[in-house]
């Protein structure tokens, strides 16, 4: 991966548009589709059926929809296409002879085509792409009538070349490089020749967009008013306009980043958009076209359009109607040359320029990233045939396969914890949570992932065990959760048996404002006082010591810090032994930190992301496996990007192990592990079902042995042995006993 140079400075124009107050129009919603768990958008060019296509990320009903755009107020739908939990949708034009539909599946990362007039796929799933993607947007090059993606992800963004040969379709990778944030999204514009995305934020970064393997210059263009939600370019008669949808309202600016408008959505209250696009040619009811987007409100989430017409003519904007995507200009240049076996550029035929995996002077070698680690074989560039027993990026992730399963439950699913019995092991534990609305709560499972019981809460999103706390003169074990519907820290007691149920003083409250999100908790090995930590999106940890007085639980403030660099957190573990808190940081990696409530001292960064670093976004759940002594036991932390785990020793400097990723069981009719949450290890032996321990994970989508996904979640159960082998399950104490220190 190469990184470009980023430009800070943002452009003249920006500050001086501002200055005065912008038109403000309202935009009615004209039409609507049925309720759809619903982020993205893209439109079909077709002059006999206009069509909107959106992208559909439930879990059993996961893929994309077609609605016609002629349907007046009820957008009806045409087909409904179900490859798996969808995020990212775009159209193409004129390629091998047909307009396409770009998709990717989250559950197996694969790329798919669709026939844009019929939505059926055309060919196999082609060019896996392993990553937490964010953004995709198309571009066909007016020069040379090329069709490239830009797929982004994690500080990173891919450049695709998306073409037709030899009566097949291919997607080869041009390039990869660093971008400053995580997109959200993107789009095009053919007059400035520029690609523009933006993060979660309101800043909005463009880069040229070119017919090169040099890694683009990207400059920070300027901010918007509010938090950016999704970009779309309208092709204009002499200049673009760009769209900038934000909360309630699309903006509009030039492709400078002028300010010229903006349309606030009339309808729905609390209404949120999001995944923007634009038809810009006539059709039936709306002779200057319409907008498409993704909404979220009071009436539920779906899609929607409005027209362009009334808020074109009053924001003065000229619209241009004749506008086809699958024209380009008359030029004749050509790029992809056969001199550089088509693997590369070459704007004179002098010399190349090759993509990524291929190098010669002609292009006409192949290479793959890491030599396939090893573990596999080169086959075609950066395509690995792995060993038995290997998979993942290149081949470098050890590949385990998953015992079993818990019964399904819940809808949204994210963490589990293991509660070991102090009577009989083999009785132990795995408590799950739901994080969605619906089904909100716990879980609780057997060892052999039978369901036990449900127990109602607000939203818990990762969930810990506190053993032997002392309840007055009873001595009792909990589970802690931070519950995101009322941003409570939620607690409640373990029976002897492994069932739950409420405790006095068990829903404590945050301080005012605070949005929890991720949680895990600590014992100090000082003063034996039980801590609570919990986390918002913005890395702000609060720490309080939990205690009870006046048959109640009480909590007590006595810290706050910012985790990692200040990037999203989520996970976290707490090391008694060594007083240590260990914490990921989504986009960036795992860090250390004291975890006694007077540590001032700075957080120690254990390993990254990208280049010199070990691990992939989204960094996730992180779990801790004692050893027999504070220096020994291992760290295992799940990448959610790469559905894959990596495993460090625990004591400084927490050297890196490996990675390992779980893969289906077709025997046991148990699917593998795609898009992982939070986890949970032991390494006690849990009776003769889990001799050598046991990992639980989170499995986000839960495919059925029959094929399908459910629409409740599951967590997979592995193995500790089958993921650490003989010789690192020496480091790992079998009999510990969370009760005994």
């Amino acid at each position: 991966m190469r990184s470009p140079a980023f430009a800070s400075a943002f452009l003249a124009t920006y500050a001086a548009a501002t200055t005065v107050a912008a038109l403000q129009v309202d935009l009615p919603i004209l039409g609507r589709t049925s309720e759809v768990d619903s982020d993205f958008t893209a439109v079909v060019y077709d002059a006999e059926r206009p069509l909107l296509v959106g992208n559909d990320g439930g879990a059993s009903m996961g893929g994309f929809r077609f609605f016609d755009l002629v349907g007046g107020a009820s957008l009806p739908e045409v087909k409904h296409e179900t490859p798996g939990r969808t995020k990212l949708v775009s159209t193409v034009y004129g390629i091998g002879g047909r307009d396409l539909v770009v998709t990717i599946a989250q559950p197996d990362s694969y790329f798919r085509l669709y026939d844009a007039s019929t939505a059926e796929q055309v060919g196999e799933p082609i060019t896996r792409t392993l990553g937490d993607w964010s953004a995709l947007c198309a571009w066909k090059s007016q020069d040379s009538g090329e069709q490239y993606l830009y797929l982004f992800g994690k500080h990173k963004a891919v450049h695709f070349l998306l073409r037709s040969r030899n009566s097949t379709y291919e997607i080869v990778e041009v390039q990869t490089f660093d971008t400053p944030v995580e997109a959200s999204s993107c789009a095009v514009s053919l007059s400035a020749q520029s690609v523009y995305y933006s993060g979660d934020n309101s800043t909005v970064y463009n880069f040229d967009a070119a017919e090169s393997t040099a890694p683009p210059q990207i400059d920070a263009l300027g901010k918007a008013d509010d938090d950016v939600a999704g970009l779309a370019a309208y092709i204009g008669l002499e200049s673009d306009y760009l769209l900038v949808a934000q909360y309630d309202s699309i903006a509009v600016y030039n492709t400078s980043f002028a300010l010229l408008g903006s349309m606030k959505l009339s309808e729905d209250e609390d209404i949120e958009v999001d995944g923007l696009n634009i038809y810009q040619a006539p059709i039936q009811s709306y002779p200057v076209g319409v907008m498409t987007y993704a909404t979220k409100s009071d009436a539920g989430k779906g899609f929607a359009i409005s027209s362009l017409e009334a808020a074109f003519d009053k924001l003065g904007l000229e619209p241009n109607t004749a506008y086809d995507p699958r024209e380009t200009s008359n030029s004749s240049s050509i790029s992809v040359r056969a001199e550089c076996a088509f693997s590369g550029f070459s704007q004179n035929a002098a010399s190349c320029s090759c993509f990524a995996g291929f190098e010669g002077a002609n292009c006409t070698s192949f290479t793959c990233r890491n030599d396939c680690s090893a573990h596999g074989t080169c086959v075609r560039a950066n395509v690995c045939e792995c060993d038995e027993g290997w998979g993942g990026l290149y081949c470098a992730f050890k590949v385990v396969q998953p015992v079993a399963e818990t019964d399904a439950n819940g809808s949204d699913g994210d963490d589990p914890a293991i509660w070991i019995s102090p009577t009989n092991r083999s009785e132990s534990r795995i408590i799950t949570t739901t994080k969605s609305e619906e089904g909100a709560g716990f879980g609780v499972f057997d060892i052999s992932g039978k369901k036990l019981q449900t127990v109602t809460a607000g939203e818990p999103n990762n969930v810990d065990v506190i053993y032997n706390f002392q309840a007055g003169n009873r001595t009792i074990d909990l589970i802690y959760a931070a519950c995101r519907a009322d941003n409570t820290l939620c607690l409640f007691e373990i029976t002897a048996n492994g069932t739950l149920q409420s405790i006095a003083g068990g829903t404590p409250p945050t301080k005012p404002g605070y949005e929890v999100y991720g949680s895990c908790v600590y014992r100090s090995r000082k003063s034996g006082k039980q801590y609570l930590f919990v986390n918002a999106k913005t890395a702000e940890y609060l720490q309080y010591e939990l205690s009870w007085s006046d048959d109640t639980l009480h909590t007590t403030l006595v810290r706050n810090f910012t985790g990692g660099s200040g990037g999203q957190v989520e996970g976290c573990v707490g090391d008694d032994a060594n007083g240590w808190l260990f914490l990921g940081e989504e986009p960036r990696g795992l860090w250390r930190y004291g975890a006694e409530p007077d540590d001032e001292a700075e957080g120690t960064a254990i390993d990254t992301v990208g280049a010199g670093g070990h691990m992939y976004a989204d960094v996730e759940g992180v779990t801790l496996v004692e050893g027999a002594a504070p220096d020994r036991g291992l760290v295992v932390v799940s990448q959610q990007g790469v559905s894959a785990f990596n495993v460090y020793r625990r004591g400084a400097p927490h050297e890196y192990v490996a990675t390992f990723t779980i893969g289906d069981n077709v025997a046991a009719g148990v699917d593998g592990v795609t898009n992982t949450d939070g986890v949970a290890a032991v390494g006690a032996a849990l009776g003769a079902a889990f001799p050598d321990g046991l990992v639980v994970t989170h499995d986000d989508a839960n495919q059925l042995p029959g094929g399908g996904t459910s629409d409740e979640a599951s967590f997979k159960l592995v193995s500790l042995g089958d993921v650490l082998g003989e010789e690192l399950m020496q480091e790992i104490d079998r009999d510990w006993d969370p009760r005994a220190s």
